[in-house]
């Protein structure tokens, strides 16, 4: 990838963290009437993230053109599994956010394990450690917000 590409990538991704941020912060500053409908947007976009990180295994293991069969079938289950997981506790406004937490950081570290196997550069390993943490951090924040403010029942 020429450096105007990765610099592109490495812009978009970061952009991809303004729903995380924004959903974080309004969930303690808005009136508590919101509060249940920001929640339940933030838990949606883990899940479209989540969704796109098992993508990107599709797409690696395409362009890899099945080297290793083994790791190439680990990959295409990877890839679905903590999107499933998440989906799973979609409805458990609360519960989801500790699932949607630790399937962001199990995410980050199987990935960097498959991205390295597959020569997957170096930066966009940084990049996902990044963007992870961040992520991260939004998700605790929006949990910790959802139990500190009162909102009504959803």
């Amino acid at each position: 990838m020429n450096n105007l590409n990765q610099k592109l990538a490495i812009r978009i991704g970061f952009a991809g963290l303004a729903p995380f941020v924004f959903l974080t912060l309004a969930c303690w500053i808005v009136h508590p009437d919101w509060l249940g409908a920001l929640i339940k947007a933030q838990l949606h976009y883990g899940i479209v993230i989540l969704s796109f990180l098992g993508g990107l295994h599709w797409g690696v293991v395409l362009m890899a053109g099945g080297a290793n069969e083994k790791e190439t079938k680990k990959a295409l289950i990877w890839a679905v599994v903590p999107i499933i997981i998440a989906w799973l506790f979609m409805s458990q406004m609360l519960i989801g956010f500790v699932v949607q937490v630790a399937g962001f950081i199990m995410t980050y570290k199987i990935d960097k394990r498959l991205y390295q196997s597959y020569g997957v550069p170096e930066w966009f390993i940084n990049l996902r450690l990044q963007l992870t943490r961040v992520v991260v951090g939004a998700q605790i924040f929006t949990f910790i917000a959802a139990n500190v403010r009162t909102y009504p029942s959803a």
